[in-house]
Formats: structure tokens, C-alpha cells, sequence
């Protein structure tokens, strides 16, 4: 059991260092590289950041630990937003919170902790009958997030628009950096598949070898999963403090990593989880 244990936790750790320090580094290089907004960088940012929440969901309900992913989604997505507020005070940049785009951003995040609150508090089955739903509010909450942002933070993109502007003028997008850039990305994907496979089999053997709760297992890889995001909350604001652009870019930045990283883990990466269970 022991062993099994120290498995859990290689691979895990290993799954988190990677995204931590190849994913995320090279998609925040690809995406200056491209001249990317904030707002559109948090939004990759969130993707990245949820490739670890995408693996393990998707190992657990190959083997068949379906109690175990939502507790780990639900977990995940309250430690991302305790994170986000962490890291938003820290940096000092409370104020943001003022401007209505990031007030709406703050109460989509809680609906996406709420719902699964509610989920294990009915003790509703997990099927493939919520899937549509699912689907159906991950693209209502795009929606709704992309609009509040033209409508309450114009002045921030002029700003950023500005800036990106003259730095095109200097010097314009390195095309073999982009491709090198991706075919990290790429080999970085084949790599966390490769352990995703190892932590599979670990997670069969603690839960049904040694009778360990597929609750705990979900709670412990919601922690685990959610270390990426700590560390982008915070890059996101030091590296517009750094740049000397307006702090509220990286709020911008940190809160849709956060929010697109919410709604993907709940809406998208648990019904690929649902279907997945369904269909093994």
C-alpha cells in the first residue's frame, strides 16, 4: 500500500511540475510571441492550467471512479478561486474588483462551485443526460464573459492595443518560435498521457485493492491539480507590474485563467469524464 502511495504522489507531482514548467511557461511565451490581449492569455492560461483536472478525471472514469472526479473537479475549482483571491491581495490590486466585467467573472466562478455543491448534496448520478446541459452552459458562460469585457473593459483594451502596436512595430512575430513553441506543446501532451497512464493504474489499485475512498482520491488530486493555477494567478500580475502596464491587465489576465479554467473543469472535463465512464 505503501508503495501504491508513493506512486499516487510521483506521479502526480510529476503531472503538476510539467504543466507547471513546460506547459504553462511555453503557451505564456507562445502567446506574447503572438501579441496575444490579457484577456485572451488568461483564457489559454485556463486551458493549460486545466490539463491536469483533464488527465486524471479522465483516468478515474476509465476506471470507473466517477465519485471520485466530481469531488475532484469540486475541490479543484474551490481551491482555484481561494488561490485567485490570494494572489489578488497579495499583489494588492483589490480595487479591481470594483469594475463590473470582473464582479460578473467572480459570481460565474461561485455558480461553478455552487453546482457541483449541489451535485454531491442531492446526490444526483452522474450520466450522460446532463452532458447537454453541461455543454449548453460552458458556452452561455463564454458568452456572457466575452461580452461583459466589451462592455466594461474598453479602456483596458485601447491600452493593451496600443502597446501591442508598438511592439509590433519593433519587431514582428518569430514564425520558427511559434512552431517551436508548439511542437513542445505537443511533445508536452504525449508526456503527461505517458504518466497519465502510470496514475491510472495507481488510483485502481488504492481504491479497489485498498479500499481507500474515491472521495479522498478526488479531494487529494483537487489539490494537487490546482498548484498550476497558483502559479500563473500570481505570474499574471508580476509580469504586467514588471512590463510597468496598468495592474488591472493582470487581474484581467488571472481572473479569466481562473473563470475559463472553472467552466472547463465543470462543464467540459466532467462530461468527458461522464461519457467516458458511460462508454468503460
Amino acid at each position: 500500500m505503501f508503495l501504491e502511495i508513493a506512486k499516487f504522489i510521483l506521479y502526480s507531482g510529476l503531472i503538476v511540475l510539467i504543466a507547471k514548467n513546460i506547459l504553462v511557461i511555453t503557451l505564456r511565451k507562445l502567446a506574447e510571441n503572438l501579441n496575444l490581449k490579457a484577456k485572451t492569455v488568461g483564457d489559454i492560461a485556463g486551458y493549460a492550467t486545466s490539463m491536469p483536472e483533464l488527465l486524471t478525471i479522465t483516468i478515474s472514469s476509465i476506471n470507473g471512479l466517477m465519485s471520485s472526479s466530481i469531488f475532484n473537479i469540486l475541490s479543484s475549482n474551490i481551491i482555484n478561486l481561494v488561490q485567485y483571491l490570494a494572489s489578488i491581495i497579495i499583489n494588492k490590486n483589490r480595487k479591481a474588483f470594483t469594475n463590473r466585467a470582473i464582479k460578473v467573472d467572480i459570481v460565474l466562478v461561485l455558480i461553478t462551485i455552487l453546482i457541483p455543491l449541489v451535485l454531491v448534496w442531492r446526490n444526483i448520478e452522474m450520466n450522460v443526460i446532463i452532458v447537454p446541459a453541461f455543454l449548453i452552459l460552458f458556452v452561455l458562460f463564454l458568452y456572457l464573459n466575452n461580452n461583459v469585457h466589451k462592455l466594461y473593459l474598453q479602456k483596458e483594451d485601447q491600452q493593451l492595443e496600443k502597446q501591442i502596436k508598438k511592439e509590433e512595430e519593433k519587431e514582428k512575430g518569430n514564425t520558427r518560435k511559434t512552431v517551436l513553441y508548439i511542437s513542445i506543446l505537443l511533445g508536452t501532451g504525449f508526456l503527461l498521457y505517458v504518466i497519465g497512464e502510470l496514475l491510472g493504474e495507481t488510483l485502481n489499485n488504492l481504491c479497489h485493492q485498498f479500499n481507500i475512498s474515491e472521495i479522498i482520491i478526488g479531494i487529494l488530486l483537487g489539490f494537487i491539480t490546482s498548484i498550476p493555477e497558483l502559479i500563473t494567478f500570481f505570474e499574471s500580475q508580476k509580469h504586467y507590474k514588471a512590463q510597468k502596464n496598468d495592474a488591472m491587465l493582470g487581474v484581467v489576465e488571472a481572473t479569466n485563467n481562473l473563470l475559463t479554467s472553472n467552466v472547463l473543469n465543470l462543464f467540459m472535463i466532467q462530461s468527458i469524464g461522464i461519457l467516458i465512464y458511460a462508454i468503460f
